[in-house]
């Protein structure tokens, strides 16, 4: 798993201060669309505004939920029903780890759905175009994390909208297990990542609002969490691989939408029993201007349809345009905040120097993510993938890295608490993680150019580690950082940044594995893991500079 799933550290990327609703007279918005609502995605957007124990014992008054009688005057829910967390955490939990389930369920499929032949019941869609689709719809599940975030902290709170994306993903893979064409994987695609996008956003929100700022159940609670999380992830491939390797395609999709209905149905019975806080918007759009966002999206939707009706977007053309819809919108967030009057010199030096650390995530997320894409490929054709004379399905491959994560991620979080302050900063952790990724991709290289069928299961279980070490250097420290080098007038736009990191690496991922040919995979595996290797040696080289540029900040 990555960042997009870890369980943000979600006290330090909450906003503080009852002045969130206020804020919007004096906050300066980046033209390409107002992610506010980022701050869902970065943690505690009910527990950190203020009163919120006020705010959650008036709000269960109006909604006449029971959130007052297990909300204390602190903000946080003390009941200690599910293994000591509050029982509400169990509803996040369950809908958290069936939306993972179905998430990587169907991804682990979808790739050689679309390749696979006709008769092989696929949509004989080329390779190239294909991995370009995984890498274009990955990328906008990070962008929709933005608009999701938005939708909360604007119109509904994250309660609310966690709620309606969970039902946008089940019809998105209702219409992939039932529509059998290409318009099919595109409407299910669309509703997929839209939908993955709120919730994502939305999740870790509402877990946050469960604890007090100083609760010291908090990071226990969001370990368990993120284990739902990698249950879920690990769970999913395995069951719809079975399904797709034995009765066909739709019928694992079919078990994707199933599980988001498992998931839906329990949570809609517990989701009353959250805490009001979680329902709060937290700066809500004037009424004034709900019209024009409305037309805005209305006609921004207009324009993607004469779009694609005119064939100026193509499926073979699509990473690309996420690429740089991207690039333009991260670039214009960057513009907007260090040329702003509103931020003094050392929040400006903070940015700027942020900029290394976005550069080396998107290289970063551009090799990972290939385990969607390129790496999919490579055991569909050249992994032995039989164990004792049975042949396992290709998306089992896609559970391995959630089992080292569980695994790991304690360890990791062992190592930086007993080393304290001694631990490695995050450009360091960035540097060398960019590295140990480099290393992954060359670690394909004894097994390059092999006959189908001749790379070892254990030769990628061994790379899948090493992907999993990289991930656990760059991706936990990854928000965290980020929310500590904001400045306190942009802190949602600098988490938008970092979301628009991972689309943008996503995205590339797709793009570059057009460029991959399993007859000779050597100049592939060996350029682009020596580039990750070069660029984490180049942030290597400029870590005290950064250092400088960070301002006191690790």
């Amino acid at each position: 798993m990555d960042e997009r799933d870890q369980g943000f550290d979600d006290g330090e990327g909450a906003r503080l201060g009852d002045g969130a609703r206020d804020a919007e007279s004096r906050r300066e918005q980046v033209p390409v669309g107002p992610p506010d609502g980022a701050t869902a995605a970065a943690g505690d957007t009910g527990a950190a505004s203020g009163d919120t124990g006020a705010a959650s014992r008036t709000a269960a008054a109006r909604s006449g939920t029971d959130a007052a009688a297990t909300t204390a005057d602190d903000g946080a829910d003390h009941d200690s029903r599910f293994f000591g967390q509050p029982w509400a955490l169990a509803h996040i939990f369950g809908v958290e780890m069936w939306e993972r389930f179905s998430f990587y369920g169907m991804q682990g499929i979808l790739l050689i759905y679309m390749y696979y032949s006709v008769s092989e019941g696929g949509l004989g869609i080329p390779e190239a175009t294909a991995t370009g689709i995984v890498g274009a719809y990955g990328g906008t599940v990070y962008l929709s994390t933005i608009l999701g975030a938005w939708v909360a902290d604007r119109l509904l709170g994250s309660e609310r909208v966690l709620f309606f994306s969970a039902w946008v993903i089940m019809a998105g893979h209702i219409a992939l297990a039932l529509l059998p064409s290409v318009w099919g994987l595109g409407v299910g695609l669309i509703l997929v990542a839209v939908g993955s996008g709120g919730l994502k956003a939305n999740a870790t929100a509402v877990v946050g609002t469960l604890y007090s700022a100083k609760d010291p159940r908090r990071d226990a609670g969001f370990s368990l969490f993120y284990l739902g999380i990698n249950l879920g992830a690990f769970l999913g491939p395995i069951v719809t691989g079975f399904l797709q390797s034995s009765v066909g395609f739709h019928w694992g999709f079919g078990a994707a939408a199933v599980g988001m209905a498992i998931g839906l149905t329990q949570y809609s019975f517990g989701r009353k029993q959250l805490p009001a806080s979680s329902r709060v918007v937290a700066n809500p759009l004037p009424a004034n201007r709900r019209g024009l966002m409305i037309g805005v999206a209305v006609a921004g939707i207009l324009v993607l349809v004469i779009l694609v009706l005119t064939g100026v977007i193509r499926a073979d053309n699509l990473a690309g345009i996420v690429i740089l819809v991207t690039l333009v919108a991260a670039i214009a967030y960057f513009s907007v905040i260090i040329t702003s009057r509103a931020i003094g010199a050392d929040d400006r030096s903070r940015v700027i120097g942020f900029i290394p650390l976005f550069v080396v995530n998107v290289g970063f997320w551009s090799l990972y993510q290939q385990q969607f894409t390129v790496l999919t490929i490579y055991s569909d054709k050249q992994l032995d993938r039989t164990i004792l004379g049975w042949e396992m399905p290709v998306s089992w491959v896609n559970s391995i890295n959630p089992v080292f994560v569980i695994i790991l991620s304690g360890v990791f979080a062992a190592i930086w608490t007993r080393l304290g302050d001694r631990a490695p900063s995050a450009p360091m952790k960035f540097s060398l993680g960019a590295m140990i990724m480099g290393v992954a991709f060359l670690l394909f290289l004894p097994w390059a150019n092999g006959a189908p069928n001749s790379t070892p299961l254990l030769a990628i279980v061994l790379i899948l580690l090493v992907f999993t070490i990289a991930e656990l250097f760059i991706s936990p420290p990854g928000l965290s950082v980020t929310t500590k080098l904001a400045p306190e007038r942009f802190h949602t736009q600098m988490v938008a940044l970092y979301f628009l990191s991972i689309a943008l690496g996503t995205a590339i991922a797709g793009w570059l594995a057009q460029f991959y040919n399993p007859e000779d995979e050597v100049p592939y595996f060996t350029i682009l893991g020596g580039i990750a290797i070069v660029l984490g040696l180049a942030l290597l080289a400029a870590v005290k500079p950064v250092l400088r540029l960070m301002r006191g900040v690790r």
